[in-house]
């Protein structure tokens, strides 16, 4: 296959990313009254404070950054020391805010009630992104059968799914609803989770704050730096900027709660901040979009608002200033439907969508390998015999079709009718029936 090259402005930096240490004021890009007014918050909100815990509250290093932040304030009098511990330094003083201090950390309130760990300039987070493009890590078809080995999947689909992982842009999965689409997705994220990345808390933009950083949507993983937990390194100095957390790269699913509004940045007119999109927190793994087409938005609305950041990997936010932000796409799209495609979109839309992949009704064999796995794993013994009458009786003649998600479904109807009846949970003819009878609706 022949690579095409991208485009200059997405060229991958391939030194891998790490959060430079930051010594000084300027290494932050934020400026000295921006973080004073940040510390001031946090000591109206928090009361007593020790240096070392306002380092660690605002995510910078004590030692030549927050000791002058503190320095500045109580020579403004705008804080003033409590007390101290002879021998700990000045990082062990308690700071308090004073009078002055509240009238200003109230102004402050007034333009955003942030008082977090300190952002990280936009421009440093794009160039992050880059760096850190999921797209270096190539899918072989040996790593593909290992995380879709618990799926069973005919060899044509499983074919098509490993080049469509590979382009890292976008995937359209459809087909009957119980054939595995949402489980395919998963299984990606799976993989994915295994490799991992640096993010911000939040970023800076013109004055505003975006909170990017998300503990449902983001996973922490482990890192032997003290900086992990938050302590430890603010008080000495540290080996990387600790305003950034490493995380697995994130695999976020959104379903039919997703608006258009959703998709852009979400300002909160309480506490005058933003909270980022799904698709700016999914950057460096996967967005899932299940059940697409069940939205209130439209389909075609939807998919005009992803046309441009699906071809130019660059997606475009607004501030309600009105400011547009450029930011890198780098996520794998899914978008996973029950519904026929044509009721969704018409053929020019779909063009845009680069790989498109029906998830069909399992084959006879697939089906008994797939009731085989399910019934050894939930403990039903299983029978050829049983299997035969299920599919004659309940399936050939009814024009019932076949889904993979039926005899995990089964099985644990005959688990159900076991414990009430008292007897091992087996495929007889008779637990069959009473199985289906209990499952199937006729529609």
């Amino acid at each position: 296959m022949t690579a095409v090259p991208r485009p200059a402005s997405a060229q991958v930096n391939t030194t891998p990313f790490y959060p430079p240490p930051i010594t000084k004021l300027e290494d932050t890009g934020l400026s000295l009254l921006w973080l004073q007014d940040l510390a001031l918050k946090i000591l109206y909100y928090q009361g007593y404070l020790s240096g070392f815990k306002i380092a660690e509250e605002i995510a910078l290093p004590f030692a030549g950054i927050v000791d002058q932040i503190l320095e500045a304030l109580k020579r403004e009098k705008l804080i003033e020391v409590k007390s101290s511990q002879m021998g700990l330094g000045e990082g062990s003083y308690q700071y308090a805010i004073t009078g002055a201090g509240i009238l200003r950390a109230r102004e402050a309130l007034e333009r955003s009630q942030y008082a977090r760990p300190a952002p990280v300039p936009i421009a440093i987070h794009t160039d992050s992104i880059r760096r850190q493009n999921r797209r270096r890590v190539a899918i072989t078809s040996r790593s593909m059968r290992q995380i879709l080995s618990h799926l069973v999947l005919s060899e044509n689909i499983f074919q098509r799914l490993g080049p469509a992982l590979n382009s890292g842009t976008s995937i359209f999965l459809y087909g009957p609803p119980g054939n595995g689409k949402t489980s395919v997705a998963k299984a990606f994220g799976s993989l994915i989770l295994t490799d991992t990345m640096y993010i911000p808390y939040a970023l800076y933009i013109d004055g505003q704050i975006v909170k990017l950083y998300d503990s449902v949507n983001h996973q922490l993983a482990g890192e032997a730096d003290s900086q992990a937990n938050g302590t430890g390194g603010l008080r000495t100095g540290t080996r990387r900027d600790p305003r950034w957390i490493k995380i697995r790269r994130p695999f976020i699913i959104t379903g039919g709660e997703l608006t258009l509004e959703g998709l852009d940045l979400v300002f909160d007119d309480v506490h005058k901040f933003y909270e980022a999109p799904f698709q700016v927190k999914a950057n460096g793994g996967i967005l899932l979009i299940d059940d697409f087409g069940r939205q209130q938005v439209r389909p075609r609305d939807l998919l005009n608002r992803w046309i441009v950041p699906l071809e130019n990997r660059v997606d475009y936010l607004t501030l309600h200033t009105g400011r547009k932000v450029d930011i890198p796409f780098d996520v794998l799209v899914v978008f996973s439907t029950n519904l026929p495609p044509r009721d969704l979109v018409d053929e020019a839309f779909l063009r845009r969508l680069r790989h498109k992949i029906e998830i069909s009704d399992p084959s006879y064999e697939e089906y008994r390998e797939i009731f085989k796995r399910v019934s050894e794993q939930k403990g039903v013994t299983y029978s050829d015999q049983g299997l035969a009458y299920l599919l004659q009786e309940w399936y050939i003649k009814r024009n019932r079709k076949l889904r993979a998600s039926h005899p995990r479904d089964l099985c644990d109807q005959i688990l159900d009718i076991g414990r009430y009846l008292s007897t091992e949970p087996e495929m007889t003819k008779e637990m069959l029936d009473r199985a289906s009878q209990a499952y199937f609706v006729e529609i």
